[in-house]
């Protein structure tokens, strides 16, 4: 655990304070005007894949793009003077754009929550697959005289990413107790419906939170993996606010709460990610901060 806040001290040391305080008041205010406006749920209720591909790209290229146009302004870095820099750029808000958008409904019950049970368990699988092989492609093109973006155990230390669990624990047992946390998990009553349908079953729902956990898996090798270590050789520590930025618009259908501070934690593992060059550690502790979530869910609303 040391270490890790050595990571941490030796970045908020190191960063430009100036743009630090830009980007999160950036963050807050993309995270203002969804709420405010509703953005997101506009876009997830028309269930239009080329809507959806245009309105999240248009947002997610704003919070990746600005936090480096910054850089370059106020600190005359030539990052835009890279012809493949651009181009990875552009291109990463349209890979998880198309990740988001890929919501097409198949047609499995005659029962809406169980079609939309079913749906959500092939729905989750198959986009860490399509991710993983764009980046693997990028990969292999620009970056691999590196491990595929993060993914190694090497010079990995494991006890401080299971201390970051147990801090999470208590954290998680209040957000428990809270109605817009309950409304929102376990994602089985929310997402799909069935959470007291008849004939629901325990491997129903370990089915459900496997096919969910799945999605962390690509959410991990996107952003800390090739958010940070594709750009690093350009840009190095100035890789980790436009991530966290980037990183904070995809839970913009989430608690208010959750999605503030999803720019704090991903700009944590984002630093973690910098100095391990790994992201397992990362993907430890996100896949079971969100099945600890799931339990929370399960609990809370059990009372």
């Amino acid at each position: 655990m040391k270490q890790i806040l050595s990571y941490l001290g030796q970045y908020f040391y190191v960063v430009n304070k100036k743009i630090l305080v830009l980007v999160t008041v950036l963050t807050a205010l993309l995270i203002f005007l969804n709420y405010h406006y509703h953005i997101d749920h506009t876009i997830s209720d028309r269930h239009l894949f080329a809507f959806s591909f245009i309105c999240r790209y248009f947002i997610f290229l704003i919070a990746f793009t600005l936090p480096y146009l910054l850089y370059v302004l106020l600190t005359q870095k030539k990052y835009f003077n890279n012809p493949l820099f651009l181009l990875l750029l552009l291109l990463a808000p349209a890979i998880f754009s198309l990740k988001i958008a890929l919501d097409i409904p198949i047609h499995f019950s005659e029962n809406s929550n169980w079609n939309d049970y079913w749906n959500a368990i092939f729905y989750w699988p198959p986009r860490p697959i399509i991710v993983a092989f764009i980046l693997w492609f990028i990969w292999r093109s620009v970056d691999s005289d590196q491990p595929f973006y993060g993914i190694t155990i090497r010079n990995i230390e494991w006890k401080p990413y299971l201390l970051m669990l147990l801090f999470m624990l208590p954290l998680i047992g209040a957000a428990s107790t809270q109605p817009d946390f309950l409304s929102m998990y376990p994602k089985l009553k929310v997402i799909a419906g069935v959470y007291n349908e008849p004939g629901i079953s325990w491997w129903h729902k370990l089915l459900f939170e496997l096919s969910y956990g799945s999605d962390f898996i690509s959410i991990e090798l996107f952003f800390r993996g090739f958010l940070i270590l594709a750009f690093i050789k350009w840009a190095g520590k100035d890789a980790i606010l436009p991530m966290a930025c980037f990183y904070c618009t995809i839970h913009f259908g989430k608690p208010l709460g959750e999605c503030i501070s999803s720019y704090f934690g991903g700009m944590i593992l984002g630093i973690v990610v910098y100095h391990t060059r790994s992201i397992i550690g990362g993907l430890m502790v996100h896949l079971g901060i969100a099945w600890l979530m799931e339990l929370g869910g399960y609990i809370g609303n059990s009372f």
